[in-house]
């Protein structure tokens, strides 16, 4: 998506997407009318499959709070080095055939070592017409870096900010939120499309978690990928942390949806913890969502999504 689709919606102001996050329960459903609305203007009413790879688990150095690969977590999970060519374009194989649009390698760590980036370029490069198009999230990268992915075939390279700037160094200390903004800014550089967003539900404010939606508009990502936190034990942010109400993610949603209208808002995490309010994703703006499992934890069953869809009087986009 090029720069010529920017700036075609009007987006809200802060202080009126702050509003929305305060919303009295009651008024939601005149809310959803009004996002749907919005979202209708710029995108149809099929939604986008995305599916994603753990092909580097564990062993991390970084010490992101929310993480069970972080080198603080005493989280079990499985640790194994870079998966071979085989098993990560079999895995692509078959979530092309539930009907992902974008199939990403995701690999733990700051970034690959030169060979793992070598390796990974080779393997997208066997493969590069048809769907799912190619996504990465490897990490922080250079220019450099992301222009061999570039070559090599890649369409999307996906790269969190995860919060908003002033709460980023309360999550995570060996890198800074500015390291994670290069990122992005390199990969639209490379001429790559961009996935970016985050984690709700840290610890972060309201006024935060909006400033956030805008330092995303800001930037003009094609897609913004949103979690709701499923707290790990055995992370810095564990299953003490005060789980969010499912009015609360779906008024988040809202919210992100009007302060960036033009961007495509994809639902990965935490999509089962809103309960009768699942249906009403698409509503709020929701125009895409992950399939199959996540990094460190089961996600969903392709079933239940195509179920999900038929509930909501939604089509998959295939």
């Amino acid at each position: 998506m090029g720069d010529s689709r920017r700036r075609n919606l009007k987006t809200i102001s802060p202080s009126r997407a702050l509003e929305i996050l305060q919303t009295p329960l009651e008024q939601i459903q005149s809310l959803l009318q009004l996002s749907d609305g919005m979202r209708t203007e710029r995108f149809s009413d099929r939604i986008s499959f995305c599916s994603i790879i753990n092909a580097k688990s564990g062993n991390c150095t970084e010490d992101c709070a929310f993480c069970a690969q972080s080198s603080k977590s005493s989280t079990s999970h499985n640790s194994y080095p870079m998966m071979d060519a085989y098993r990560i374009l079999s895995a692509r194989k078959m979530a092309g055939e539930i009907g992902s649009g974008h199939f990403s390698v995701v690999t733990s760590g700051s970034s690959p070592t030169e060979k793992e980036l070598d390796d990974i370029c080779d393997i997208i490069s066997r493969e590069q017409n048809g769907k799912p198009f190619w996504c990465a999230s490897l990490g922080i990268l250079s220019l450099q870096q992301l222009r061999l992915l570039k070559d090599a075939g890649l369409r999307r390279y996906h790269h969190n900010l995860e919060t908003d700037r002033t709460y980023f160094p309360e999550i995570c200390t060996t890198h800074t939120w500015q390291d994670r903004v290069d990122t992005v800014r390199n990969a639209m550089l490379a001429g790559l499309e961009v996935c970016s967003g985050g984690i709700i539900g840290l610890g972060e404010s309201l006024s935060q978690r909006v400033s956030m939606a805008f330092q995303l508009r800001d930037l003009e990502v094609d897609s913004i990928a949103l979690n709701f936190l499923i707290p790990l034990e055995g992370t810095r942010i564990d299953s003490r942390q005060k789980r969010l109400l499912p009015a609360d993610m779906l008024k988040t949603l809202i919210m992100f949806g009007m302060v960036c209208p033009d961007s495509e808002l994809r639902l990965c995490a935490g999509r089962k913890m809103l309960d009768g309010y699942e249906k009403e994703i698409f509503r709020a703006g929701v125009t895409g969502i992950m399939i199959g499992d996540l990094l460190t934890v089961s996600g969903s069953n392709i079933q239940d999504d195509l179920k999900l869809l038929e509930t909501a009087g939604r089509d998959p986009f295939l």
